[in-house]
């Protein structure tokens, strides 16, 4: 059962103890995972180290001021997962995740973020099992430094 709250704008709902939904484009919403949701083994994430690389997706990273989120693909654990990775001219404060969709991208999953704590430090979200379903789809994101959603950029869905 959702309850919806008003804050600054956006409308928030709150589902299960562990996940927050917030609207941030019209109709779509996304349940915010803390980086603990997605480590573990949780909801079905793996844990990667964050110099893994793999295949890049087929979707172009972005980047701003020398950080670059790029979304990769490859076997982990002997399964084919995706997962987002920042690198570049990182500076503390900079972050990293990744959204998973299962229906097209109309509500996802953010899983994230994973903040790098020194400058040059590369960074990865957990890994996610892919699926040759349309629908089950990824994206990478980035925020610079600690600033306002501004400053966040996301790679298309893949």
């Amino acid at each position: 059962m959702l309850t919806r709250i008003r804050r600054r704008g956006l409308v928030l709902a709150l589902a299960t103890g562990l996940l927050t939904a917030q609207v941030v484009a019209a109709g779509a919403s996304s349940a915010a995972a803390s980086p603990q949701d997605c480590e573990g083994g949780n909801n079905g994430f793996r844990d990667i180290p964050d110099t893994l690389r793999g295949t890049q997706a087929p979707v172009a990273p972005v980047g701003i001021f020398g950080r670059t989120a790029t979304l990769y693909y490859g076997q982990v654990g002997g399964v084919t997962r995706g997962w987002a990775h920042l690198g570049g001219d990182t500076l503390w404060g900079d972050s990293v995740w990744m959204d998973w969709t299962r229906d097209g991208g109309r509500t996802w999953l953010q899983c994230g973020p994973f903040e790098v704590t020194s400058g040059g430090q590369t960074k990865t979200s957990a890994a996610q099992r892919t699926s040759s379903d349309a629908n089950w789809r990824f994206r990478a994101c980035l925020r610079w430094g600690r600033h306002e959603p501004a400053s966040i950029k996301c790679t298309d869905w893949w």
